[in-house]
């Protein structure tokens, strides 16, 4: 949905719409496919959320996030999760000053615009539980302290399937965090031999072939102007019922919190802005549904032994809920 736009907008959304197809542009030098993967990439940013990236390994997660800073003028930090991994390897520790005698805060690479979290769920829970505050208030409380992080942040976690060895499942409490759960799949035999291709007749490293877009006041400056699309109430009536049925289905254990209402009108609201429009409608909130639901859900056991996934839950109630006129 990249036409151009046709009709009378209430807001500027030319510039906005025109970086995001910019970056885009450049990301598609070295990501084959995948368009969807970075339409949500580009809303999570708009819409201010932290996305969740799950793949098995191989399948371009941590570049992905890492083309995305780059072309982006923004500070930008990568940690590698790990079992021993502390919580103060992320957030930071306090250092006892000999000069001054006095305990100074070190912060850790936790402040930063964009973190990349890489294997998330590679570490254990009281590093998990470490990254709370960080996500929902984007600030660090430290020996009493607080210390704000500067806007924009975001962090872009990667995670490999909960079957994989090693791994643990991350808390409940900290997907809801997550304004998107993304998974990513294998190319197909086509995307397959324009990899293998581009790798071949590569003469520089990746990251080197993409050009800085954004600078962090233009970001600020477009999440700002998200706040002002257009949202009917009868789309609101809609998405509180798309959640309402998570927790009423017969399939779910768990249905999803009014986290979920409120990350699926901002989210929606983003996609709407990156494809160029001030309002949103019925198609932005289902495209969006999945990838803001399907983590924060739980199937119940019975149905998963069958092999249901939280993604066809979600599929399903998006086809039995009624757009409200």
């Amino acid at each position: 949905m990249e036409n151009d736009i046709q009709f009378n907008s209430r807001l500027n959304l030319q510039e906005l719409h025109q970086s995001v197809l910019e970056i885009k542009t450049e990301l598609a030098k070295v990501i084959v496919g995948q368009k969807h993967l970075v339409n949500l990439l580009l809303t999570a940013l708009l819409a201010e959320g932290h996305v969740l990236l799950e793949g098995a390994p191989g399948v371009a997660k941590t570049i992905t996030a890492k083309l995305l800073a780059k072309s982006l003028k923004v500070d930008f930090s990568r940690v590698q999760f790990t079992p021993d991994l502390m919580p103060s390897d992320v957030l930071g520790t306090s250092i006892f000053n000999l000069k001054s005698s006095e305990f100074e805060f070190k912060k850790g690479p936790i402040f930063s615009n964009i973190v990349l979290a890489d294997e998330i769920n590679r570490a254990p829970a009281k590093t998990q539980a470490a990254l709370f505050e960080v996500m929902e208030e984007r600030q660090v409380t430290m020996d009493g302290t607080r210390y704000k992080l500067e806007a924009p942040y975001i962090i872009l976690a990667t995670q490999n399937p909960i079957e994989q060895e090693g791994t643990y499942r991350l808390p409940e409490a900290q997907l809801d965090r997550f304004l998107f759960k993304i998974t990513i799949d294998y190319p197909n035999l086509e995307e397959e031999i324009e990899i293998i291709t581009r790798e071949h007749g590569l003469s520089e490293t990746k990251l080197d072939q993409i050009s800085t877009i954004l600078s962090s006041e233009k970001i600020i400056e477009y999440q700002t102007l998200i706040h002002q699309i257009i949202v009917e109430p009868h789309l609101i009536q809609y998405i509180a019922a798309i959640v309402l049925n998570t927790r009423t289905n017969p399939f779910l254990y768990l249905g999803a919190s009014p986290r979920a209402s409120i990350a699926l009108l901002k989210a929606s609201k983003a996609f709407a802005a990156i494809n160029g429009r001030d309002f949103v409608t019925p198609e932005d909130i289902k495209q969006i549904s999945v990838p803001v639901l399907q983590h924060r859900i739980i199937i119940t056991p019975e149905r998963e032994m069958e092999g249901i996934t939280t993604a066809q839950v979600v599929s399903d109630i998006l086809q039995t809920v009624e757009i409200p006129k």
